[in-house]
């Protein structure tokens, strides 16, 4: 997959850049596996805006993901790769030998007429999914687990990879693209590979419009509001703020941790980079 430039024959084209999709094989989903997607604008049930900035964007279907991969034996074909709007990441559509049809997150390197199968007895090629504790240490992972049966939470974004470092116990150590390091359940399940369409984060947006297109509204700074809007808001003339960066309810912004689940703390070796 290449990145896309333009002739500067307007300002924005002069910047912007698009990915070649030439992976993608069908530009219609599977209708069965398709729901509407209701939009709030932000808008809670009482009218009022709880997440600012968000409203308009292209109308769009949800493809519903089998992140559980729980067909255990039933070897699939990869019928298709397919855009997704909702995700960064494409989608695949697999058809299983019983006859259903089902989505998955593509990894880099699925093509249309591969085999793919879930379970403990599967071998560890790219987009079989199987528990950690049959995938050996060092194996490039996405899809990951958090509770064994509930569905890959971690690692579903575009180009995004996890790797297996040890197993200890129970647990396995899981190296994640944040840097951190956290130990999870054998019995978790994971799918082998990185998530495909890598380029991703390589596209430069270029306009304001097609950030439009993304359901995102323009976002301005706290120092260009009114005191009653944001902490940074109000002065005379253009000021800095007057206070260290803070949201518009007051909370440090800069450096300031907002983890709070000491539940979870056992399970997290090595924090996540700074960065």
């Amino acid at each position: 997959m290449a990145i896309k430039t333009y002739r500067p024959t307007t300002q924005t084209l002069r910047f912007q850049t698009t990915l070649v999709n030439d992976d993608l094989t069908t530009s219609k989903p599977f209708k069965p596996l398709t729901e509407p997607k209701k939009r709030t604008g932000g808008r809670r049930n009482s009218g009022d805006i709880t997440s600012w900035f968000r409203g308009g964007g292209n109308k769009r279907k949800l493809r519903l993901i089998d992140f559980k991969r729980d067909k255990v034996g039933i070897p699939a074909t990869v019928v298709s790769i397919e855009y997704d709007p909702n995700r960064s990441a494409r989608i695949a559509l697999l058809s299983y030998a019983d006859g259903e049809k089902r989505y998955i997150v593509q990894p880099d390197g699925l093509k249309v007429g591969q085999k793919v199968l879930s379970g403990p007895e599967a071998d560890i090629l790219v987009g079989n999914a199987l528990p950690l504790r049959n995938i050996p240490p060092g194996t490039t992972i996405h899809n990951l687990e958090l509770r064994p049966g509930k569905g890959a939470q971690m690692v579903r974004s575009a180009g995004g990879s996890a790797q297996l470092v040890a197993k200890e116990g129970d647990y396995a150590l899981v190296k994640l693209p944040s840097g951190e390091t956290r130990k999870v359940l054998l019995d978790c399940m994971a799918t082998i590979g990185q998530v495909g369409n890598t380029d991703h984060e390589n596209i430069a947006i270029g306009k304001a419009g097609r950030m439009r297109w993304l359901g995102r509204r323009p976002h301005n700074r706290g120092v260009s509001m009114n005191p009653v809007d944001h902490p940074h808001g109000g002065g005379e003339g253009k000021t800095s703020g007057g206070r260290h960066p803070v949201t518009p309810w007051g909370q440090p912004t800069r450096g300031y941790k907002t983890r709070n689940n000491k539940r979870t703390d056992a399970f997290i070796v090595g924090r996540r980079k700074k960065g």
